[in-house]
């Protein structure tokens, strides 16, 4: 038997999956790091942890394969994207690694987006410009840390420092320099204003490659590290969202790909870039050729997490002995769609797409002395689909009328859930029972490489069976009436975003 390791790297641990050549799965393995969170607004991991992390994974991952009589084939990388470490001459660290949901560029960010070099540089990079993108979180360490900006020789995100680490090369795939806000996605190569205004130049970036770009010749200490032979081709792959849509088989227009965990997403892949006028969508590459149009939501399943946390009665839950996530659920569906009148923007950490606001916060509208914290409940439910309809609705209009949406991610576990998203987007969904969606297609990428498929399409014969959800009409009447008030109160609300978050800021250290 032959094999391959997908490994995905993200913000607060890595797993590594094994799988037979058919892309079944056969064990995996995880690794947790900390998130260092020391001030406001910071979040950060130690490279060097993740890079252990990553070599402990691959190693546990293949001492479940039988390489005395098979081989393992190649290891590909999914990895979140928008991180950023300084390094020093010898590609040393100088900083921990800045991850995405890192938002001490916030003021900078807002200075940028509201000058018209701001809209230039998104028009020109797909990048929305906020505190997430390493353009903005450049711009702030320029301001913040000269003295670490003047001592960085060298410019890294996660996945180019760790491939530095594996293989002594300082390279990146195309998909995550799509993510930096400073590669220009007609040439495919950095873009000169970006790099101006971040105060980098292109010898201080990695060389960009194609995802299916191989790496071979680990050095002596990564081969002891993980065990594994040391002309194992590596393959850069691509950014996790990416790499999600790849592995729930969403290559096309055709196909919107939705992933609900602790934050959420909605991509759709096309042949070209396609750029917002309102700023509202991201467009990176996925690989050469491929480009996949959507938005980030950071208030998915945490917003639902909190909810059940403070409105689920605990004991009703000793009561009826049952997990409290199971009884929320259950008294969800026991009120009605709209909530009796109760609209919730989950805007609990800010958000992305589609407002790109750091400073948005969350509030109910319509709360009257009938409503109880089971309406509350449903509402946040409610609240955290009606926002992803936003993107969705902005996709959609941008992109065209998909054929179908296909969601993956904890929400699933939910029946509730499931059938509610189908009604708040009034589109039938499509829910594959394989969840390690992202590990998936970096191993048909890594086929691609290897020439064992001729097309990254053939993801298709490895997806397994879908469950279907189909809208409820009577729910459907009902969303179409909230879905303008919900995003009514959002735009109405917004001028008051950074007062909040200001007072906040003073009073609470929030």
């Amino acid at each position: 038997m032959n094999y391959f390791i997908g490994v995905d790297v993200g913000t607060t641990s890595t797993k590594a999956v094994l799988y037979n050549e058919h892309a079944q799965v056969l064990t995996q393995t995880k690794q947790g790091y900390p998130l260092y969170r020391d001030a406001s607004g910071m979040a950060e991991q130690n490279p060097d942890e993740l890079v252990n992390a990553v070599e402990k994974v691959i190693h546990d991952a293949a001492q479940s394969a039988d390489l005395t009589t098979g081989k393992l084939l190649a290891v590909s990388f999914s990895s979140a994207n928008q991180s950023v470490i300084l390094l020093d001459e010898n590609h040393q660290p100088i900083t921990r690694a800045m991850t995405w949901a890192d938002t001490r560029a916030r003021k900078v960010a807002s200075d940028l987006k509201s000058s018209p070099e701001g809209k230039q540089i998104y028009i020109k990079t797909g990048t929305p410009i906020h505190p997430m993108s390493p353009l903005t979180k450049l711009i702030w360490l320029n301001a913040e840390m000269p003295e670490k900006m003047a001592r960085a020789k060298y410019v890294a995100d996660i996945k180019s420092y760790l491939f530095y680490r594996l293989f002594n090369v300082f390279r990146v795939d195309i998909s995550i320099a799509s993510c930096t806000g400073m590669l220009n996605i007609e040439t495919a190569d950095w873009d000169s204003q970006a790099l101006s205004l971040a105060h980098v130049t292109p010898e201080q970036l990695p060389e960009i490659v194609s995802g299916t770009t191989q790496q071979v010749g680990l050095t002596k200490e990564a081969q002891t590290a993980m065990e594994i032979p040391g002309d194992t081709p590596f393959i850069y792959g691509a950014f996790d969202g990416a790499l999600s849509n790849l592995g729930v088989g969403a290559l096309s227009k055709d196909t919107v790909a939705i992933t609900i965990g602790t934050s959420a997403a909605v991509r759709v892949v096309t042949d070209h870039p396609v750029i917002d006028p309102q700023q509202r969508l991201f467009c990176y590459a996925v690989d050469n050729g491929l480009w996949v149009i959507g938005g980030p939501l950071n208030n998915g399943g945490d917003v639902f997490q909190w909810a059940v946390e403070h409105l689920v009665d605990a004991s009703a839950v000793q009561n009826e002995n049952m997990d409290a996530y199971a009884l929320a659920n259950e008294v969800i569906a026991g009120v009605p769609a709209g909530s009796n009148g109760l609209i919730f923007n989950p805007y609990l950490g800010g958000e992305r797409a589609p407002i790109w606001n750091a400073n948005a916060r969350g509030s109910f509208f319509g709360l009257s002395q009938l409503h109880t914290r089971a309406d509350m409940l449903r509402a946040v439910m409610e609240g955290i689909n009606m926002n992803i309809n936003s993107v969705f609705q902005a996709v959609r209009n941008l992109v065209g009328d998909p054929k179908s949406v296909t969601a993956t991610g904890g929400f699933a576990q939910s029946a509730v859930w499931k059938q509610m998203l189908a009604d708040v987007l009034n589109c039938p969904v499509e829910i594959p029972n394989s969840f390690e969606s992202g590990c998936l297609g970096a191993i048909v990428m890594a086929m691609k490489s290897l020439g064992i498929v001729d097309s990254l399409e053939a993801v298709q014969q490895f997806i397994g069976e879908k469950e279907v959800c189909k809208p409820d009409s009577e729910a459907v009447a009902v969303y179409q009436k909230y879905q303008p008030v919900f995003e009514q109160v959002q735009e109405l609300l917004s001028p008051a975003y950074a007062r909040m978050a200001d007072l906040q800021q003073k009073t609470t250290n929030h």
